[in-house]
């Protein structure tokens, strides 16, 4: 998975703000959801990460990170 490439990424202090160009649609993400994104797109295992950084359930930690995904998906921001 990626972000599209008309999608720049800026952090902030408090998360990240991932602009679409091809709408000007600004979405901002909170520190877990910058987690997840930064895990998924280094290819790596997104829910363990939350687990090890934020100490949730693995079973909540999932389906954060499910929810986010199918939201960014859904929004056009990301493509496998």
């Amino acid at each position: 998975m990626r972000l599209r490439t008309e999608v720049v990424a800026v952090d902030t202090d408090d998360a990240r703000v991932l602009l679409d160009e091809r709408t000007g649609r600004y979405f901002q993400l909170n520190r877990s959801g910058a987690l997840i994104l930064d895990a998924v797109l280094a290819d790596e295992d997104a829910a363990q990460r939350l687990t090890e950084v934020y100490a949730i359930d693995p079973e909540r930690a999932a389906a954060d990170v499910s929810d986010l995904l199918e939201r960014l998906r859904a929004a056009g921001l990301v493509v496998t």
